[in-house]
């Protein structure tokens, strides 16, 4: 089997030439029942995280018909998390999310500079007697199947080629992100939220949260931490066309442990390693741990559901919504 080409890492950007860039995220979902509504409780993950390299300045979120809020915390792994209960009848729901986030670039290690791979997957591995780092054993919970993510001797195999033995961990998560997108076409209509990662694999084709359940399972089947990361993309318009309301879409990529850096998060989608353009909501061992929206209700019937999402750097903002930007916690 031959190895896929590796590319060369383009020079990772110094402290002192990092730049910071400024978006607005709208997120908006509205559900029309065809029945009342008489009960609904729903979990919201779309605070953007507090990280390094990313800082949430504001964050809105309201929600039609008023809701009791039921709690506001921090998720199992570490996510803003908000609960709230509705038990008026009502006919349709909206949540709207707007925050306010800067993020800056990240400085990758470069490939070389990373511990071998099979030597990370060794210190992963469970051995009885031996006392795990306090680092490793938390990247552990993320090497198992979950329910969307399958560890397989197929995938396993597949990977290999991309991990030959001893190599740097970046480079073969480089090798790895590379064949995806390079080998799978994206493709919104061949796949659905429920689409099963080995039938991804088999037919090439998904979109991003597909892409990203597959570089997890083929890192987990050779014994590697990856965990699935919800969050958005800067889009860019076509030269000369404006920015749209509503256009973009929630984004998925995967985020792999690296000892002594950390986790480096790498985006099969688009073949790179996030950085200026990425907003990052938070993570887990797949999509069902981070769904923006989820819950369960009594009544309705069927329903239409409609989800516009915009990001927009702040200096476009009034550009592109028709009026200047004020930041939820400047309003009256």
């Amino acid at each position: 089997m031959s190895t896929p080409p590796v590319t060369v890492a383009p020079p990772a950007p110094s402290a002192s030439t990092s730049t910071t860039r400024s978006y607005v995220v709208v997120h908006e979902t509205s559900y029309a029942y065809d029945q009342p509504v008489g009960l609904s409780r729903q979990i919201v993950h779309l605070s953007p995280r507090a990280l390094e390299w990313q800082t949430c300045r504001s964050h809105e979120l309201r929600i039609a018909p008023e809701p009791e809020i039921l709690s506001v915390g921090d998720d199992a792994f570490g996510n803003p998390l908000m609960s709230f209960c509705i038990e008026d009848d009502h006919a349709s729901l909206l949540v709207h999310a707007e925050s306010w986030v800067d993020v800056t670039a990240r400085v990758y290690p470069d490939d070389a500079s990373t511990p071998p791979w099979d030597e990370v997957r060794a210190r992963l591995a469970y051995r009885a007697g031996r006392a795990p780092d306090p680092a490793d054993l938390e990247a552990s919970r993320f090497l198992f199947e979950s329910s969307r993510v399958r560890n397989k001797r197929e995938l396993a195999a597949w990977t290999s080629a991309c991990f030959p033995p001893g190599a740097p961990l970046m480079a073969g998560v480089r090798a790895l992100m590379n064949r995806i997108h390079e080998e799978l076409t994206f493709d919104p209509k061949a796949t659905t939220v429920s689409t099963p990662v080995m039938e991804v694999f088999e037919r090439r084709r998904g979109v991003c949260q597909d892409f990203a359940h597959l570089m997890l399972s083929c890192l987990r089947s050779i014994g590697l931490a990856a965990r699935y990361v919800s969050g958005y993309l800067l889009t860019h318009p076509p030269p000369g066309r404006p920015r749209l309301v509503g256009a973009d879409a929630s984004h998925a990529w995967v985020s792999v442990y690296c000892p002594g850096y950390g986790w480096v998060d790498a985006d099969p989608t688009n073949g790179l390693f996030p950085s200026l353009e990425h907003v990052t909501l938070g993570w887990g061992r797949d999509y069902d741990d981070v769904i923006p929206l989820r819950g369960v209700l009594l009544g309705g019937g069927d329903h239409e559901l409609d989800i516009a999402v915009t990001v927009t750097p702040v200096d476009e903002y009034e550009k592109v919504f028709g009026e200047p930007f004020v930041p939820a916690s400047s309003r009256a």
